[in-house]
């Protein structure tokens, strides 16, 4: 079974499509200089973001960060540094040739003026450019785009019912966010088990105790989209084959629960693994991997 690249994503509702004025070439946020991470709420951590025409972003633990998305949606243009040195098969989703021509118009035009130096012609091509990343942005790379490419792939684009499986609740990026596409999508058709709290709208949840103050993967969700009788016999459904798929949305992190009894009942493929981890594949011996390959689970990985 084939392994498959897969990148981060932005819920849709967090996109601004509407102009934004502008107040500074470039955004003071710098990627690893803490001293430039002041924001603490959501709201003005992506104003900071819309009144900049560019912001610096790049590999940190792993190519792949969910700053990207972050810049991307605030109609912002990301300024990413060392991008043609990214694995082929790594952010393969990503429009690394728009970020390229990013950083060119960003050199050529932008990079040593001032707010009131800029011209009509820079502007001109400065809004071109930032229409085509938020272009590739809602058809590529939000929630929902990135759990229709899953399914797609794995040829499973007619299932009704999937069980979302985690061994922790605690914040996964690439399985937060993804969960979120397939529940949306799905409803409560789509299981999270157990469920993941903080994407879940609480009116008493401390959502700022999450990684990175919460911003952009928390408190998106409705109650009502996790039907709380399912958790009940969660063993039975399993070895009724209720689900159509089986997806583990973190599998190194925190341990597969009910592994066993889904790979004796369900086909291989029906078993998708997300791997959303900063480390590369080939950068240490992951026996359990090739595993799991060789049995003809479906994996997607991030850092491919």
């Amino acid at each position: 079974m084939p392994v498959f690249p897969i990148t981060f994503s932005i819920p849709e509702e967090k996109i601004c499509k509407d102009d934004c004025p502008k107040t500074k070439v470039l955004s003071s946020l710098i990627p690893g200089n803490l001293s430039t991470y002041i924001y603490r709420e959501e709201i003005d951590y992506y104003n900071e973001y819309k009144q900049s025409y560019f912001a610096i972003t790049m590999k940190k633990a792993g190519w792949d960060c969910l700053r990207h998305y972050e810049i991307l949606a605030n109609n912002c243009i990301p300024v990413f540094v060392n991008i043609e040195n990214c694995p082929p098969n790594t952010m393969y989703l990503c429009p690394k040739d728009l970020f390229i021509e990013a950083n060119n118009l960003f050199i050529q035009r932008f990079m040593n003026k001032q707010l009131n130096e800029l011209t009509e012609d820079d502007i001109n091509e400065y809004k071109k450019l930032q229409k085509k990343l938020l272009d590739y942005t809602l058809n590529n790379l939000t929630t929902t785009k990135i759990a229709e490419y899953i399914l797609k792939t794995t040829n499973f684009s007619n299932v009704s019912k999937i069980l979302y499986i985690s061994g922790d609740t605690e914040p996964d990026y690439l399985r937060c966010l993804t969960l979120h596409g397939f529940k949306t999508l799905f409803k409560d058709k789509c299981h999270d088990y157990p469920k993941i709290p903080h994407i879940y709208k609480f009116d008493n949840y401390n959502y700022k105790r999450c990684y990175g103050w919460g911003m952009t993967y928390t408190n998106l969700l409705n109650n009502s989209l996790h039907d709380n009788n399912l958790d009940n016999n969660i063993i039975e459904q399993i070895k009724n084959k209720y689900y159509d798929i089986i997806i583990y949305g973190s599998y190194r992190r925190g341990g597969m629960p009910f592994y066993d009894i889904i790979n004796n009942l369900y086909e291989p493929e029906k078993i998708i693994l997300f791997d959303g981890m900063d480390d590369r594949i080939d950068e240490g011996c992951y026996n359990e991997f090739n595993e799991f390959k060789e049995r003809g689970h479906n994996i997607f990985v991030r850092e491919l």
